[in-house]
């Protein structure tokens, strides 16, 4: 079996996958954030996770040989795949994977946040993945990144080519939903709101600078759009198609200025059915989208468990 890890900013998860890829532990638990609140401080979250990590890990108790079970142990340590990229909260994880590996004597890999949601989001997705050997584009969209990643697997290089100017997808969905009177994250909440709506003449402005865009101009759009009385449940449509047709645009464009036809969509924000039909509305023909599933788009240690076995799988080939 092959365990990932992952504690996020809003969420702890532990995962476990046979070595057939099937997937026999997926246990997660959103962190708390009291009513009111748009998020937590890192030592709050930090807290949160040492509390949680005890209930999730109880799972393996169905386990009697640990140690002729566990294969290899895969966790994020960082946001992105990047030397400056910290928070503390993946410390947690780190500590809990690294105390597991020495224990069992096995290997640990470490990845990051963001390759373990891009991971996550080629589950069910596998008669396509050899549209991957080949460069492509990786979208993450959450609360706490909104970026267009250019990788090319044959050189192993990553490049982003796109990205947020101001607020993240994320923190736009969750601000607006928590000025509503919803608790956080509001993502769930508002996108059921949306989905009541039967008026859509609400159309918010999007902005783009070539790859990038904004969102905070919208933010101020929308709380006008409130104090005038519109009505929230066609606001907040209007604000998922906004963010769909803003992504929608930029795809479109850094595919054709770089010539990548395939791309990959991870992130909670891409658990929003709207946003991903907006999306694919405004997608060119030419252009493969390759969405995350609802319940890997969100945060999971399933991709890390996906990632630590192909480590290890790749680790005993180069053995032989």
């Amino acid at each position: 079996m092959f365990i990932g890890i992952d504690t996020s900013n809003y969420t702890t998860s532990i995962a476990g996958i046979d070595v057939n890829g099937n997937i026999q532990i997926d246990n997660r638990k959103v962190l708390p954030v009291k009513k009111g609140q748009r998020g937590l401080r890192q030592s709050e979250a930090v807290f949160e996770h040492v509390r949680n990590i005890p209930n999730l890990t109880s799972c393996f108790d169905q386990f009697l040989d640990l140690k002729n079970c566990i294969d290899a142990i895969g966790v994020s340590v960082s946001p992105r795949p990047r030397k400056e990229s910290y928070m503390p909260v993946f410390r947690v994880g780190y500590a809990v994977a690294k105390s597991f590996a020495d224990v069992l004597q096995v290997p640990l890999y470490t990845f990051s946040h963001q390759e373990g949601h891009i991971r996550a989001a080629l589950i069910g997705n596998e008669k396509l993945r050899n549209r991957l050997k080949t460069p492509y584009l990786a979208v993450h969209l959450s609360g706490g990144t909104s970026e267009i990643i250019k990788i090319d697997p044959f050189h192993h290089t990553s490049e982003i080519v796109g990205s947020t100017l101001d607020l993240n997808a994320g923190q736009l969905i969750d601000r607006i939903g928590v000025s509503m009177g919803y608790g956080f994250p509001a993502g769930k909440e508002l996108e059921n709101l949306a989905k009541t709506a039967k008026d859509f003449d609400i159309k918010i402005p999007s902005r783009l600078e070539g790859g990038n865009f904004h969102f905070s101009g919208q933010e101020n759009y929308i709380h006008q759009l409130i104090d005038d009385g519109n009505n929230l449940c066609e606001i907040a449509h209007a604000l998922f198609e906004c963010i769909g047709r803003t992504i929608g645009r930029a795809i479109n464009f850094i595919c054709e200025n770089h010539h990548i036809e395939t791309v990959v969509f991870s992130g909670g924000v891409m658990a929003n059915s709207i946003v991903k039909d907006t999306i694919q509305k405004r997608l060119k023909r030419q252009y493969c989208p390759i969405f995350a599933q609802a319940k890997f788009a969100t945060d999971n240690g399933v991709g890390c468990a996906f990632l630590a076995k192909q480590s290890y799988e790749q680790a005993k080939a180069g053995m032989q």
